[in-house]
């Protein structure tokens, strides 16, 4: 199990308060197998059984052993707290027994946490698997689903999490779903009673797996260098009455999932750049906007690892009907002063700085 998944009340960091940037209400999670869900007053009692066992709580830096029945009731109302703080995602990690039975009933086969470093811009991973259910693939699939989760809603850069040196299990499942080895430290385990060594693992959205390629209507595309092309997207910057520009946040399962972005898509072959943003405002934000109110402003031009990106940004202020995320995204709409405080693109990042100094 991975060290970092606390079972005892943590105090909140001094200073760590909701921002805007925080993730909304946590929806229930799913795999083929699992459901990954916040922890209830009636979770206490299967929790105690599951984590009051040595070959669990050893793997565990902020867990005692024994661990006490009063203590799970405890934990499970701080969780509550800290998620609502946008601080900790403490959840339950379950499963059915008897699927598609009378006797179907859900389960608690563990937990998998994520606590953020809002300073650091990262987020720490912890889980654990009650023991019954070791060799099943609980831990990976579980996991993988939060890592993914976490890029596309947490305003994080980066994902920790750290491994005892002689938990080859854990070390293996960390680099299984992308993480990094970052090399050796040292932590408190309050069930041995002292500092043992870890091996600390890091990841980035660049280590996440690249998601299923969907099929898509071609893009023009110019010949950059062999085997690179150039890849021709028109966004927009929407500007409100108050002067606010509106980004969209990338959503889980695609590339760069969770950073911020101007609203826009690919243009099609045979589309111009003002016909092709037309036709993505209408799909994303349910708006209609005329050509005459699209104003060119500036281009990005950044080479990716496989293509190089040219990104004509557009200014509009008119535009017909309430915004509207048609396709669940989350929008902001952000104060040009506040727009380098939203984890963007790396294409992007350019187009903030000129936006901001002309608005």
């Amino acid at each position: 199990m991975a060290t970092t998944s606390p079972l005892a009340p943590t105090a909140s960091p001094p200073g760590d308060e909701p921002d805007p940037l925080a993730p909304p209400p946590f929806t229930p999670l799913r795999t083929e197998r699992l459901t990954i869900r916040p922890l209830r007053p009636e979770d206490a009692a299967d929790l105690h059984r599951l984590v009051n066992d040595w070959e669990v709580a050893k793997t565990l830096a902020r867990v005692p052993f024994p661990y006490p029945r009063d203590l799970a009731d405890e934990w499970i109302a701080s969780t509550r707290a800290q998620m609502a703080a946008g601080q900790a995602w403490h959840l339950a990690i379950t499963g059915l027994e008897g699927a598609g039975t009378a006797e179907e009933r859900e389960v608690l086969v563990g937990c998998i946490g994520l606590t953020r470093d809002a300073a650091k811009r990262e987020a720490e991973l912890g889980y654990w698997v009650g023991r019954r259910f070791w060799g099943h693939g609980v831990g990976p699939e579980a996991a993988a689903r939060i890592v993914s989760w976490a890029f596309a809603h947490i305003d994080v850069d980066r994902l920790v999490a750290s491994a005892l040196v002689d938990n080859e299990r854990s070390q293996k499942l960390l680099g299984r779903i992308g993480f990094r080895d970052a090399g050796e430290g040292v932590r408190d385990f309050v069930a041995r009673g002292g500092p043992m060594p870890v091996k600390l693992f890091a990841m980035t959205r660049a280590d996440l797996p690249a998601p299923p390629a969907a099929p898509a209507a071609p893009a023009p595309a110019l010949e950059d260098a062999p085997g690179k092309k150039i890849l021709l997207v028109a966004a927009c910057a929407l500007i409100d009455g108050d002067g606010r520009v509106l980004l969209a946040r990338r959503p889980e399962g695609k590339p760069l999932a969770g950073l911020w972005e101007f609203p826009g898509g690919k243009v099609h072959a045979g589309e111009t750049p003002e016909a092709a943003l037309i036709r993505e405002l209408k799909e994303e934000l349910a708006i209609d906007v005329a050509e005459s109110c699209l104003a060119p402003f500036a281009f990005a031009s950044h080479g990716y690892e496989k293509f190089h990106l040219l990104m004509p940004l557009y200014l509009c202020r008119r535009w017909s009907g309430p915004v509207t995320a048609v396709e669940g995204q989350a929008l902001a709409w952000v104060r040009p002063q506040k727009l380098s405080d939203y984890a963007m693109p790396p294409a992007d990042k350019p187009l903030v700085a000129l936006l901001r100094d002309f608005l």
